[in-house]
């Protein structure tokens, strides 16, 4: 626990929100209904992160519209950041889940250690209040808001923008199957676009369609 709080930059004065912050709900303890897990303050933390991050946009980018914005704010909070930040953080070794799972798997899945980060998140947030999480957010966001010149836009995004510019139509995304326990689940799914179709992969919806659309996208710029 003090690695992670010297890497995220803050010393938890109460050490029990971190704890509670990196107990995923697997391990939860079922007759407490599931509160000591960090579902509770991975939803604070989703609304702390997008209040600080939505401040420091229009901080940093005074002359941009709203929809630039609005791309980067996605980008900057999706899943994959989130992800990215907490291997840099070193959560996922720190998160508690039973011994089964974590030989499953389930402790390198990008949406699990994406949901410990916002729980951290919330969690620095009742510790130290709106100040501190702010001081977390833009240590570890700094490098990527300034990587990017111009706002980013998804794969998603792109596939759609190719094929409307084409007169071909919105592409077409449908789940080939959905498999897995409620708490690590594996999606595949299919987009049909322009009259090609391929497939993607991922431990959430939206992560197997990013997927999808990314394959479609590598065939046409290979």
């Amino acid at each position: 626990m003090t690695g992670i709080e010297e890497r995220l930059g803050h010393v938890f004065a109460d050490p029990a929100l971190l704890a509670q912050a990196l107990t995923h709900r697997s391990a939860a303890d079922a007759r407490g209904g599931q509160l000591d897990s960090n579902e509770r303050l991975e939803f604070l933390g989703d609304r702390v992160l997008g209040l600080v991050m939505a401040e420091w946009l229009i901080e940093k980018f005074p002359a941009e519209r709203e929809g630039n914005l609005t791309r980067r704010l996605s980008a900057l909070v999706a899943w994959e950041t989130l992800a990215k930040v907490g291997e840099a953080v070193g959560l996922a070794e720190a998160i508690r889940i039973p011994p089964g799972e974590a030989r499953a798997g389930l402790r390198g899945r990008q949406t699990v250690l994406a949901d410990a980060l916002e729980a951290v998140l919330g969690a620095v947030y009742r510790d130290g209040g709106l100040e501190a999480a702010r001081g977390v957010i833009r240590r570890h966001w700094a490098a990527m808001l300034d990587a990017d010149v111009k706002p980013p836009v998804s794969a998603k995004n792109r596939l759609q923008e190719y094929t409307l510019g084409r007169g071909q139509g919105l592409p077409v995304y449908r789940v080939v199957s959905a498999a897995g326990p409620s708490h690590a689940p594996f999606f595949v799914v299919a987009v049909l676009a322009a009259g090609r179709e391929a497939e993607g992969t991922g431990d959430s919806k939206r992560a197997a369609e990013l997927a999808a659309a990314e394959a479609w996208l590598a065939g046409v710029e290979a």
